[in-house]
């Protein structure tokens, strides 16, 4: 084999080596981002069901104009997509799952006119921490609904 052949496979090896990891690089990122758009969605249909206890009295097991007794069900504290908890409380980026220290998940115990939802999904956040994942917060109100990615 003459020098040039030489060079174009080497060349050849080298770009197929880069197509390779770029092709790695947007699996990765569309992965985080599926899982992000999932958690979201998840939490908006959480949000959907506190809003309904909102409404409902009383006397038919809702909240009568409050989200103080609010609690998620064991299928909706966690599916394939992450783990999800309700809190009174505003959290902050990389909390840690209430389920991990014995806390109790997902029940809201005081008369609140708003409630956060939290949803701790399975891939790597923004940070590119492996220990950090992809996280939200859903803040639920009598009227709506706002969601915010903390990681």
């Amino acid at each position: 084999m003459g020098q040039q052949q030489l060079l174009l496979i080497v060349l050849g090896v080298i770009i197929v080596g880069i197509a390779i990891a770029v092709g790695i690089s947007m699996f990765k990122s569309n992965a985080q981002s599926s899982n992000r758009d999932q958690v979201i969605n998840d939490l908006n249909n959480l949000a959907a069901k506190a809003q309904q206890y909102y409404r409902k009295p009383t006397a038919m097991a809702g909240g009568g104009q409050s989200f103080g007794g609010f609690s998620l069900s064991p299928a909706d504290s966690s599916d394939a997509n992450g783990v999800y908890w309700a809190t009174a409380t505003q959290p902050t980026a990389y909390t840690t799952y209430p389920g991990t220290t014995g806390g109790v998940i997902g029940t809201v115990g005081t008369a609140l006119d708003s409630l956060y939802i939290v949803g701790l999904g399975t891939e790597v956040g923004n940070d590119g921490n492996a220990t950090h994942k992809t996280e939200a917060v859903i803040k639920v109100t009598q009227n709506g609904a706002t969601t915010t990615v903390l990681n």
